[in-house]
């Protein structure tokens, strides 16, 4: 097991500031208002437009909730996933529910639930859209007008820098819209890790083999992979870009561990460069 289970908690909070190079940031939780860093872990899950992303799909004051567990100070830094709106609410099959318009203001106040309103997760919810706010419908431009007591709404949001606020960047009024942007997104990351390769850690290694764990949001390179078939891997530092030119290597062994996904390769040469527990990134040639 790589993510710890013992001490966790998921917080909402509005994305204050990260660094690429470090993989660090800031949230503030919007319950509270504290400030809170974050590290984040080299397997973690970084789900954005309701699929798998990476940190530069996050936009400084988005809302998301924040997964942390403590490091060895008791502190709450280790960051394992970044949940955005739009992929915990499509996760749960959970919607905004239209109860009333004010075009006025330009607010609208809905009932929290899954479609089939088995279960309503929170009443009085309020949607404040600016002039920044987009409206889509068919997968479409729409307008706020478009909007009507009923409807089921699901949103990508940003905070206001203080307190609970959920102001929308963008507003699906249905499911192709947001299978739209979802669809969008699958093809940024899939071609990302083509181009940057799978990351992983590097759980055993000799002068002739290496043992890896792959991280699941590495699939496109995953999906290629084939007992017999040749790849190439470096080793990866803290920001996950490789650190020496890759390698070949020969796969020997595919299987599963949990959601990641195990793989053992026969190195032609250059094992020195990998050590247990230091990060990799890997190709399929």
């Amino acid at each position: 097991m790589i993510i710890p289970i013992e001490k966790m908690r998921r917080i909402w909070g509005e994305l204050i500031s990260i660094d690429f190079a470090t993989r660090t940031g800031k949230f503030r939780n919007e319950s509270t208002d504290e400030v809170m860093s974050f590290t984040v872990m080299p397997y973690a899950e970084l789900l954005h437009h309701a699929t798998l992303g990476d940190l530069q799909d996050f936009r400084v004051g988005e809302r998301a909730i924040f997964r942390l567990h403590v490091n060895e100070q008791e502190e709450w830094v280790w960051l394992t996933y970044i949940q955005d709106e739009m992929n915990m609410m499509n996760g749960h099959g959970e919607y905004f529910f239209v109860d009333q318009v004010d075009a006025a203001a330009g607010k609208i106040t809905t009932t929290w639930a899954k479609g089939d309103m088995t279960f309503v997760r929170e009443k009085g919810v309020v949607i404040e859209t600016d002039k920044d706010t987009r409206y889509w419908k068919n997968g479409q431009p729409a307008k706020f007008s478009n909007i009507k007591v009923g409807d089921k709404l699901r949103t990508q949001t940003h905070g206001t820098g203080s307190g609970k606020h959920r102001v929308p960047w963008e507003v699906f009024l249905d499911e192709e819209s947001l299978l739209k942007f979802q669809t969008e997104q699958k093809t940024v990351h899939a071609q990302r890790i083509l181009e940057e390769g799978a990351p992983g850690y590097i759980d055993e290694a000799s002068a002739s083999q290496v043992v890896l764990t792959l991280f699941n949001e590495g699939d496109a390179q995953i999906k290629l992979l084939k007992r017999g078939g040749i790849v190439r891997i470096a080793p990866a530092g803290e920001d996950r870009k490789p650190t020496s030119a890759p390698v070949s290597a020969k796969v020997n062994m595919i299987g599963k561990n949990g959601r990641q996904t195990k793989v053992t390769l026969d190195l032609k040469a250059g094992g020195d460069a990998f050590h247990p527990v230091g990060l990799v990134r890997l190709w399929v040639d």
